[in-house]
C-alpha cells in the first residue's frame, strides 16, 4: 500500500517523539544499572539523530517523489488545457471562416460566372481569416478583456455577418441585462450561440433562426430554434460531432444546462443557469 503524503508529514512529526518515548520507556526500565544518567542523556538525543538520518531522509525522499509527480500531473494538465483552448480558438474562429471560404468557392464553380460581388466578398473572408488567426495567436499570449466590448455587439456582429455570407433570416428576442451575465458567461455564451449558428447553416438546411435569451428564477436561459432538417446526435458520428462535443464541454464546464430537442418542424438549443445548490 503506497503512503500518502499527508500520512508521511504525520509519520516525519511522530517519528522523533515516539524514539524518545521508547528509548526513554527501555532506558527507565530495563538500562538503569547498567546505563548512568549522564550517559544516557548523551545517548538519547545521538538516538533521535541515527533514527532521523535513517527513516525520515527515507520519508523526505518519498516526499519529493510525489511532489515532483504532483508536478508533473500539474504540467500535463496544463499542457491539456492550453491544446483545448487552441483548438477553441482555432474551430471557433479560424475553421468556421475557412468553412464560408469553401461555401464561396463552391458557389463560384457552380455559376462558373465572373461576379465580382462575390470575388470582393471573397476577398475580404480571406483578409478575415488572416485576422482571426492573428488575433488567435495573440490571445493565447495575452487573454484579450472580454468585457471591452459590449456583448450585445458582438452577437449582432454575428448575426450580421451570417445575414451578409448565407441565407438564414435570423431573428434575435434578447430580454437578459448584460449585468446579469459575468465575463465569463458572456464569452462562453456567445461561442455557445456562434457554434449553434453555423451548426444550423452547416447541417440544418434551415431558412429560419429565432435566439431568445430571458430571465429565470435561476438566472437565465436562451434558445436557438430553426426549421431544418435537425440531426441524429445519437447516431454515427459526422462533421457536426466536434462542435457538439465542445458545446457539451463549454456548458458541463460553467455548470449550466444544454439540451438540443427536437419538437415537431424544429430544432432548439436551449441553454439555461442552473440554480446554486
Amino acid at each position: 500500500m503506497k503512503i500518502t503524503y499527508q500520512q508521511i508529514k504525520y509519520l516525519i512529526l511522530a517519528i522523533p517523539t515516539i524514539t524518545i518515548g521508547i528509548w526513554e520507556f527501555v532506558r527507565h526500565e530495563y538500562l538503569l544499572s547498567v546505563i548512568s544518567m549522564e550517559l544516557g542523556n548523551w545517548l538519547t538525543p545521538a538516538i533521535v539523530f541515527l533514527v532521523s538520518v535513517l527513516l525520515l531522509t527515507q520519508l523526505f525522499k518519498m516526499m519529493e517523489q510525489i511532489q515532483q509527480e504532483l508536478n508533473e500531473a500539474k504540467a500535463h494538465k496544463a499542457a491539456l488545457e492550453e491544446r483545448e483552448k487552441i483548438a477553441r480558438e482555432i474551430h471557433d474562429g479560424i475553421a468556421q471562416s475557412l468553412f464560408l471560404l469553401n461555401a464561396q468557392v463552391s458557389k463560384i464553380e457552380k455559376a462558373q460566372v465572373n461576379d465580382h460581388v462575390t470575388f470582393e466578398k471573397l476577398k475580404n473572408n480571406i483578409h478575415r481569416t488572416n485576422t482571426y488567426v492573428r488575433e488567435a495567436i495573440a490571445n493565447l499570449r495575452h487573454p484579450a478583456a472580454p468585457d471591452s466590448v459590449s456583448w450585445m455587439q458582438g452577437i449582432d456582429s454575428l448575426i450580421g455577418e451570417l445575414k451578409q455570407e448565407t441565407d438564414l433570416h435570423i431573428h434575435l428576442c434578447w430580454d437578459i441585462p448584460e449585468e446579469q451575465l459575468t465575463v465569463r458567461d458572456k464569452v462562453e455564451l456567445l461561442a455557445l450561440i456562434r457554434e449553434s449558428l453555423f451548426n444550423i447553416h452547416k447541417h440544418a438546411r434551415a431558412k429560419e433562426v429565432h435566439i431568445e435569451g430571458h430571465l429565470t428564477d435561476a438566472g437565465w436561459a436562451c434558445s436557438v430554434t430553426d426549421d431544418g432538417v435537425g440531426f441524429d446526435m445519437h447516431g454515427h458520428p459526422g462533421s457536426h460531432s466536434y462542435g457538439i462535443k465542445m458545446m457539451q464541454d463549454r456548458a458541463a464546464m460553467m455548470g449550466w444546462r444544454l439540451e438540443i430537442e427536437r419538437n415537431g418542424e424544429q430544432t432548439m438549443v436551449i441553454i439555461q443557469k442552473q440554480p446554486i445548490p
